[in-house]
């Protein structure tokens, strides 16, 4: 057996060597050729001529927001609405913006903090007590480590059971995926990007509130800043008014999915998304030091993805620009294509 043994531990020392040597050659020989061709052809004159270029690798539809300092903000848009009805995209309509609704609860977690409604250094053993013993290093994990995605909770939506085609109608479904599971590390001794922590921080907020964060979020946030087409739930806009979503191998509209957990679950014009993030890079949605603190625990800028959808907001300080992308497409190779659309659109804007 020793000797077994020995002869097997070159040939495995020597697979180790081999086996990325071959993943490698075999991006270089088969690369996804659809992605090199988006980002190889030559760069268009203007924004519009790129939206439309993005139609051609495959994407359903594209609209693309830019709000540039000493310009009006522009609206492109290219592809459908709808597909199956042949409805055009519509830079005016609704869209899924998946995890860009993180940038909006952590700034009213931080405007809570300022009120001194909570602390930062929480523990979420200390707002929700029941959760110890069901979520490890309950009492060790700080509304901090929450939103800094340094808690070391599980990510409910990693699990092989999270019914993407039926989400959960409650929150509780999809945090009882990960109760009773090992932490991802200890907290604080890494980074792992789960939208448990967001879950649970909704679930702090409504407790502290005594009623809705959401409702907390339109009358600090969106009603300040005249947001009049932004809202928390799909459930709260006229399905009609949303653009459909579409995923690669699948013929079907997934627009219908409702996703209610606060680490994804708003919807806004691309407009309403370009104000936002405007007024959360220039400090005018921010109250005293309040921008100094939300600094310290969340960026300013997110990228957001559900099924069907994808979309990107950014600022960029270079050319004063604030661009959002919105594609109502997800699965295969569409989110390289996507990035590269919106690094491309941005060269455009810094050429111009």
């Amino acid at each position: 057996m020793n000797n077994d043994k020995q002869e097997v531990k070159p040939v495995i020392r020597l697979l180790r060597i081999i086996m990325p040597l071959v993943a490698i050659t075999c991006l270089v020989i088969f690369p996804p050729w659809s992605i090199v061709w988006t980002w190889l052809r030559p760069l268009p004159g203007t924004v519009q001529q790129q939206v439309d270029a993005a139609i051609e690798h495959g994407l359903d539809g594209v609209i693309i927001y830019v709000d540039r300092a000493g310009e009006e903000p522009a609206l492109y848009s290219a592809g459908w609405k709808n597909r199956e009805n042949k409805v055009p995209a519509d830079p005016h309509a609704f869209f899924k913006i998946a995890s860009i609704s993180k940038l909006y609860v952590a700034l009213a977690t931080v405007k809570l903090v300022k009120e001194e409604e909570l602390s930062l250094d929480d523990a979420l053993a200390k707002h929700l007590p029941e959760l110890i013993g069901r979520i490890e290093n309950a009492e060790d994990i700080t509304l901090r480590l929450m939103l800094q995605h340094r808690s070391g909770i599980p990510n409910y939506s990693d699990h092989p059971d999270f019914p993407w085609n039926n989400p959960p109608k409650e929150n509780r479904k999809s945090l009882e995926l990960i109760l009773d599971k090992p932490a991802d590390f200890t907290p604080g001794a890494d980074y792992s990007y789960s939208n448990t922590n967001f879950l649970l921080i909704g679930e702090i907020l409504d407790k502290t509130l005594g009623y809705s964060h959401h409702n907390y979020v339109k009358s600090k946030i969106l009603e300040p800043l005249g947001l009049s087409n932004t809202y928390s739930l799909l459930s709260e806009v006229d399905l009609d008014d949303v653009v459909s979503g579409y995923y690669v191998g699948y013929d079907g509209d997934i627009k219908f999915n409702d996703f209610i957990g606060p680490a994804g679950s708003m919807v806004a014009t691309a407009e309403d998304v370009g104000i936002f993030v405007r007024a959360l890079n220039d400090g005018s949605i921010f109250n005293g030091d309040e921008q100094a603190t939300y600094a310290s625990v969340y960026p300013f800028e997110h990228t957001g993805l559900l099924p069907g959808y994808s979309s990107i907001a950014r600022y960029h300080k270079d050319i004063d620009a604030v661009v959002v992308q919105f594609v109502n497409t997800a699965g295969g190779h569409s989110w390289e294509k996507t990035e590269i659309i919106y690094n491309r659109i941005v060269k455009i804007l810094r050429r111009s």
